[in-house]
């Protein structure tokens, strides 16, 4: 029976297993395993040799225990039905990877009483970092998260003043510049569709941004909700006097490109349609929208390298600005 079948037949195997077979000591083989560098090649091929043989996996619990560290981060997100977050948790998981940590991630549905539910199971789990999203959340999940000594970076947002450090994007700027891109195209009556502002201070901050936009840009304000659906009941009861839609989501700008396509209006020759977001998708529309691009995927590696340079070097973490920009298609043309 060869030593691998043994060991199936026993249970797990053992670091001590692994030194045995090997011929050294468990120490000399966890040496193999942590710090190789100090470890001659010979005894690592022994060491490399013996795991093979026997099927040992480190057990990352009794790792931790040895340690004090996990080498885990945790986010709390809204949502996973949206690719916003998709695309940054994908980049931020990336990241942590390449840095050899681990992403654990909760999801809150926009409820802060929630987040603060999630975040206390996070931290009993031993995650080293936190990551949400916006600056909106009970002080509970400051306090717990200071009580734990775990460094608490909010995303999405991008505000230098706040009581945790901000990665993302001024939001209001944005708004904004969304707005001039329909604006320099010679529309001055423009609807505003967003999702709930109640839940969300990203879209408050947009929304607020544009109210404050100058008095001859007449802009109607429609809140729905944030899906295909609310998209496109938002432009159900058709305005005439309405040239151009600003979408603060291309999940919205889809809903309504697709209704405004069942009632028969072209976009942009009839009204030009503009998104938020830049979603992967909204190039390969019918007409590719224009949007806003915002730069997630940096963002979620700009948070990844800022949590692990605190928790390596004691780097503070800082807050930074992300550049938004208008990705300029076809969904949006002069007012004719």
């Amino acid at each position: 029976m060869s030593q691998r079948s043994e060991f199936r037949r026993k249970g797990r195997a053992t670091i001590i297993d692994v030194g045995r077979v090997a011929g050294v000591s468990d120490a000399t083989v966890s040496r193999a395993l942590n710090t190789p560098e100090k470890v001659s090649k010979a005894t690592r091929q022994r060491v490399e040799h013996a795991i093979a043989e026997t099927g040992y996996v480190p057990n990352p619990l009794a790792k931790a225990m040895v340690s004090g560290r996990t080498f885990t981060v945790g986010a709390l997100v809204p949502t996973l039905d949206h690719a916003i977050f998709s695309r940054f948790l994908n980049a931020l998981e990336t990241e942590l990877s390449h840095q050899s940590y681990n992403l654990v991630v909760a999801v809150t549905d926009g409820d802060n009483a929630v987040e603060v539910k999630k975040a206390e199971k996070l931290l009993s789990m031993g995650v080293e970092g936190l990551i949400v999203t916006g600056l909106s959340h009970n002080a509970e999940l400051l306090a717990r998260a200071q009580r734990a000594q775990v460094p608490l970076v909010a995303t999405s947002y991008f505000e230098p003043t706040a009581a945790l450090p901000t990665i993302g994007y001024d939001n209001e700027r944005a708004a904004v510049l969304a707005c001039d891109h329909l604006v320099a195209l010679g529309h001055r009556n423009i609807a505003v569709i967003h999702g709930p502002v109640a839940t969300n201070d990203r879209t408050r901050s947009r929304v607020d941004a544009l109210r404050a936009m100058p008095p001859d840009i007449k802009l109607q304000f429609i809140e729905t909700s944030l899906d295909y659906r609310g998209g496109g009941n938002a432009v159900t009861s058709w305005d005439p006097a309405v040239t151009a839609i600003l979408c603060l989501s291309d999940v919205l700008a889809m809903g309504a490109l697709f209704k405004l396509q069942a009632m028969g209006k072209q976009v942009p020759a009839d009204v030009s349609l503009m998104g938020f977001d830049d979603m992967d998708v909204s190039a390969f529309l019918t007409p590719p929208l224009t949007t806003l691009h915002l730069p997630i995927a940096q963002m979620g590696r700009d948070a990844a390298q800022a949590v692990c340079r605190y928790l390596e070097e004691g780097t503070p973490i800082q807050s930074v600005e992300l550049t938004a920009r208008v990705a300029v298609r076809g969904s949006t043309a002069p007012l004719a």
